[in-house]
């Protein structure tokens, strides 16, 4: 994914009220810009921290800035933006860069399916009936190094796209979940056990019951964001 247009750097003040941050940018002018991440951003937004914005085209926005990137200790840069994982994975799909999920005909988006009222990220969908219904989860915290962790905050939201995924399983489809994980400094994508226990023990229930977890880490620059290595999950 290119970035039409060149990010504006800026170092963060605060973020608050969970889409809003305050950037300083280089001219020394403070600008409040669009926070498009609903988790609690652990690891990610702490203040003083190098960040870099996107301008809309649209005057009529409020917030005309959206906060993309912001670099972590270790000067490893995160993609935050939960709005172009889709877009990230349907381009890696395209690339064939994700091998598990190649050699459908059909890629559909925001495909409405389960019992619940949910709609799946993407349906891949082949000539012969078949259908993979991938549901996509952007990753942006890491512990320990090298491991990074979801969710970063209790997901309830979470935990039922995981019931949905059985759900599908058990009519004869395929399922998978896919870790989007927007930096390139982690070897592995586990359960944040300790931040929602109750999403750990699901993954773990939807593993046993045939969903596919898998999860692609990204090289992240100012210029352009891409999937490009699969790590493993795992579930200690």
């Amino acid at each position: 994914m290119q970035f039409n247009d060149e990010l504006i750097s800026g170092v963060l003040v605060k973020r608050y009220k969970r889409f809003l941050a305050d950037v300083t940018l280089a001219d020394r002018a403070r600008v409040t810009a669009h926070c498009p991440n609903t988790g609690s951003m652990l690891g990610c937004c702490d203040p003083d921290s190098p960040v870099w914005l996107s301008r809309s085209a649209n005057a009529a926005r409020k917030y005309p800035l959206t906060w993309e990137i912001v670099q972590v200790p270790g000067d490893t840069l995160v993609g935050i933006n939960t709005g172009v994982t889709s877009r990230l994975v349907h381009e890696a799909i395209d690339q064939g860069v994700i091998g598990e999920l190649q050699g459908y005909d059909d890629i559909r988006r925001e495909v409405r399916f389960g019992h619940q009222g949910s709609r799946v990220d993407l349906l891949l969908s082949g000539g012969d009936g078949t259908r993979c219904y991938v549901e996509i989860k952007n990753v942006t915290a890491a512990v320990e190094g090298e491991t990074a962790v979801f969710p970063d905050a209790v997901s309830a939201r979470g935990t039922k796209h995981l019931q949905e995924l059985m759900a599908m399983v058990a009519e004869g489809h395929r399922a998978v979940l896919c870790f989007c994980v927007q930096r390139d400094d982690v070897q592995r994508v586990q359960p944040a056990d300790s931040i929602d226990p109750v999403y750990g023990r699901t993954l773990r229930q939807a593993i046993d019951a045939g969903v596919e977890a898998i999860a692609y880490r990204a090289r992240v620059s100012p210029r352009s964001i891409e999937l490009y290595r699969p790590i493993p999950v795992v579930c200690p």
